[in-house]
């Protein structure tokens, strides 16, 4: 989760705009209850978590604007108040196959602090809510990327289009022009999100009516509309691929200035060959809900006046509750508004991207009127299910291990070339399925076995008591397919192959395989990280089930372990095959 620090005296200045009391020693429990534990609170600083479908309260602004409706101190509107401009962004037809979502508004008079120490937290904080949006919302701008800019050192209307690597101008930070192409190789935030613009041959470019450039995304701004202490207006536009996350992040932006006393402007956006938009919409979002689905998630009745306050607390508003004329006459789904029955018809604000469905709707209420206030009851809800074999299968797998004191852990299905089988010794099950962009060396592929993973836990452990087992039942990844496997590995003085044959008969026994129908073959050299003639197949009727043994000394010290060590790693697919299931 998001972890975000807020400023006691930047909360208090957004409060006294909008004519509120900020009162610190509140925060503690409102925020507990929506969901965002409160990690430290002192005289300063107050440290939170935000869930991350909860972008909204990711800034002092929208936090702010949060707690005025849910600490009752005044109804908040669930709209925004959006004023008519006059001015463009005309995007050439080229941006289609490029960056396709383009959104634009204009806020003017920002209240950016007292004094300019006030002036340069808000810059501050301006940038880091930015960026927590590219991280949430944008999915590290691949879906939307915000910029923000100074309205003052730019003339609209404004224009984007596409152009060539060798185009020129001067990006943030820097003091002489770069290529497009230099930008993507040499500067930092070229090189940090140049994967965004693989395989392209045009750039996106947004200039103004003189040709300044504005802003070249998802990569980086141009130089000249830096904002600094002196911005009071402010040019934002946001493009991307998803629409309803490019939307998301402009209105949030607007929202955060409009709570410093900005007034926000619209802008057409003009495209050549489809219909023209007004962008930002500050209109809210309504939902219809049934008032069964309430009653059958929340265990009790809610009066309408319940419902409307605990929308309220929210941010939206109940508009009505009437009786369904227009929809099915037999529910289907919960969320289904039969015709006859009650419906409540619910507004929200346009920026809450979070609420896609009815039941968020009722999430809301059930934080509005207070989880402490619920009835404690058992689900009156009859739910018919049939085990899958797959899970059955784990499930006695995990308890045949844990017989054996054997303690589960789990790793990541991430891995490396080197862990996987250059150290071990193994050789690859089919196409090994690469990361694109991995975030490290050591998570580059999918992994194809358990057993590495192990023994990097063991190696991490290494400096503990004696004996260490463990055991880890997880996917794997073959031929870009998941798979499930199992695999044990144990770090014991006397432990060796006879301790872990031991260990596959009692799972055998105890998943119904007799053992005169189990057949160990020795593993030829280097064929994994097996000593040699002490490391063996597992046959089944036929079918090579796994694989147990001693570790080699010579694999152990690339973990930097010298304890004797066994383990197995087992194919849950192909023992599927051979082990029957007593319950199905």
């Amino acid at each position: 989760m998001p972890t975000i620090t807020l400023d006691h005296s930047m909360l208090k200045y957004i409060q006294e705009i909008n004519l509120v009391e900020h009162e610190p020693g509140l925060w503690n429990n409102w925020l507990t209850e929506i969901g965002c534990p409160v990690e430290n609170n002192d005289d300063e600083h107050i440290d939170i978590e935000v869930f991350p479908d909860r972008p909204d309260l990711l800034s002092h602004e929208t936090l702010a604007k949060a707690s005025r409706s849910f600490l009752n101190y005044k109804i908040e509107d669930a709209s925004m108040d959006i004023k008519k401009g006059e001015n463009t962004v005309d995007v050439d037809k080229s941006l289609e196959e490029v960056r396709p979502i383009i959104m634009s508004a204009i806020v003017r008079g920002v209240k950016t602090g007292k004094n300019t120490t006030d002036k340069e937290k808000f810059i501050q904080s301006l940038m880091d809510h930015q960026e927590k949006l590219h991280l949430t919302l944008g999915r590290k701008r691949k879906l939307s990327s915000i910029g923000v800019h100074d309205l003052a050192k730019i003339k609209p209307p404004f224009r984007v289009k596409t152009v060539k690597s060798s185009f020129k101008f001067v990006p943030l930070s820097e003091k002489s022009e770069m290529s497009i192409a230099e930008i993507l190789n040499k500067h930092p935030k070229g090189i940090e999100y140049s994967h965004l613009m693989k395989d392209v041959d045009s750039f996106p470019i947004i200039l103004d009516s003189e040709d300044n450039v504005i802003s070249f995304p998802p990569i980086i701004n141009g130089e000249q509309t830096t904002v600094t202490t002196e911005t009071r207006d402010f040019f934002i536009d946001v493009t991307g691929w998803d629409e309803r996350a490019c939307e998301a992040c402009l209105l949030l932006i607007c929202l955060a200035l409009g709570e410093r006393g900005g007034v926000i402007e619209n802008l057409e956006i003009v495209f050549s060959d489809k219909n023209n938009i007004i962008t930002p919409n500050g209109e809210p979002i309504n939902y219809r809900v049934p008032e069964k689905l309430i009653q059958k998630i929340l265990g009790m009745e809610l009066d309408n006046s319940q419902i409307k306050n605990s929308i309220t607390k929210m941010g939206g508003k109940l508009i009505e509750s009437r009786t369904v004329t227009n929809g099915p006459n037999r529910a289907e789904r919960w969320s289904d508004c039969v015709i006859g029955e009650i419906e409540h018809v619910v507004s929200m604000p346009r920026w809450r991207s979070d609420i896609m469905h009815p039941i968020d709707i009722v999430e809301d209420i059930a934080i509005g009127f207070g989880y402490e206030k619920l009835p404690e009851q058992m689900s009156s809800v009859h739910l018919d299910s049939v085990p899958l074999k797959s899970a059955q299968m784990n499930r006695r797998i995990r308890a045949s291990l844990r017989a054996l004191g054997l303690q589960e852990v789990q790793s990541l299905t991430l891995s490396n070339v080197r862990d996987q089988f250059e150290r071990t010794r193994w050789k690859t099950k089919g196409k090994v399925t690469n990361i694109a962009n991995p975030i490290s060396q050591e998570h580059t592929i999918l992994r194809q076995y358990i057993l590495p993973s192990l023994l990097q836990i063991l190696s991490a452990n290494r400096h503990q008591e004696l004996p260490q087992r463990i055991y880890e039942l997880g996917h794997v990844v073959n031929d870009s397919k998941n798979n499930y496997a199992f695999s044990w590995s144990c770090a014991e003085v006397g432990g060796g192959f006879t301790a872990a044959k031991g260990y596959v008969q009692s799972i055998m026994r105890d998943l119904g395989i007799a053992i005169n129908e189990v057949l160990f073959e020795p593993i030829e050299e280097e064929n994994g990280p097996w000593l040699l003639g002490r490391g063996a197949k597992i046959i089944v009727q036929g079918v090579e089930i796994g694989q147990f043994g001693e570790i080699d000394p010579n694999v152990s010290e690339k973990y930097g372990l010298k304890t004797p060590i066994h383990g197995g790693e087992f194919d849950i697919k192909e023992m599927n095959k051979v082990a029957s299931d007593p319950l199905i």
